[in-house]
């Protein structure tokens, strides 16, 4: 039976992840700062490039998930015993929306970790190209980590929203 503690473990996760999104993304804009004013080659500042842009995307989605998980828990776990129909008429079609919304963010990672493999199979060995192999080597590590991120929480939320669907099927 889906209880209470199930909605509390799920929103506790989630914002446990999205904190680790929120210091990925601090760190890779750090990384990226270093790169492109300090090391200056043409290496570290294609390198620099998806650290700022994915590094951007991981502190705007890690500060908005944390920001919001505690009022997420506090309204849900209060709505599974005071208002059930909450739970169906709005937590569960937000978290369809939320879990077709990762098959997108799924198939945009895979896209751009395809990317960065050709962007390093291509420059590899090119000395005049080094920007555009260093572009390839820190989209691969940013986007395998969004994926890899994405993945347990893409998991967590089937789970979130299976034991939501058992809330209200009939017996």
């Amino acid at each position: 039976m889906f209880s209470k503690t199930d909605i509390e473990k799920y929103f506790i996760a989630e914002k446990q992840e999205s904190l680790l999104f929120l210091v990925i993304g601090i760190v890779a804009l750090v990384l990226a700062i270093a790169f492109f004013f300090f090391l200056k080659t043409n290496f570290y500042k294609g390198a620099a490039i998806p650290l700022i842009v994915i590094g951007l995307v991981q502190i705007a989605s890690g500060y908005t998930l944390y920001k919001r998980s505690d009022e997420d828990r506090v309204r849900n776990v209060y709505a599974h015993d005071m208002n059930p129909d909450q739970l169906k008429n709005e937590e569960l079609p937000r978290m369809k929306v939320v879990n077709r919304n990762f098959i997108i963010y799924r198939w945009i990672e895979i896209s751009c970790v395809l990317a960065a493999a050709l962007l390093i199979f291509f420059y590899k060995s090119n000395p005049g190209k080094t920007f555009w192999y260093g572009v390839g080597v820190t989209l691969a590590i940013q986007a395998a980590l969004m994926l890899g991120a994405d993945y347990f929480a893409e998991k967590r939320a089937n789970i979130y929203s299976k034991g939501l669907e058992s809330l209200f099927e009939k017996n």
